[in-house]
């Protein structure tokens, strides 16, 4: 969240019980699941994805529900510290349909 607002979004956090539901109904696989979800603009963010690949998704607005970066890779925003890997940016529909959206390297 601190990522997000460093990088001039506006944030509402709410820590909500069940989750899991808000992903299932947002289209989030749990092969996508990570542990934030964020709704942007008619679109899901989930996980740790970089402010930079939200902005594309916002100016590019692609056929897809959302992106989601799975798990908790070291050096994702939030995440950073030593043994940082690169790590992909998945594109999803709500159909089950992924694609690899960026690459990112944050060494």
């Amino acid at each position: 969240m601190d990522h997000l607002r460093e990088a001039g979004f506006t944030v509402d956090a709410r820590n909500v019980v069940d989750l899991m539901s808000i992903k299932r109904d947002a289209g989030v696989s749990a092969a996508q699941a990570s542990c934030h979800t964020a709704l942007v603009d008619g679109y899901v963010v989930e996980g740790h994805v970089p402010a930079d690949q939200i902005r594309r998704l916002l100016a590019e607005r692609p056929q897809v529900a959302g992106l989601a970066v799975p798990g908790m890779p070291v050096g994702s925003p939030g995440m950073e510290g030593p043994g940082a890997e690169p790590y992909e940016v998945i594109a999803f529909d709500r159909q089950g349909g992924s694609t690899v959206y960026a690459t990112v390297d944050p060494r």
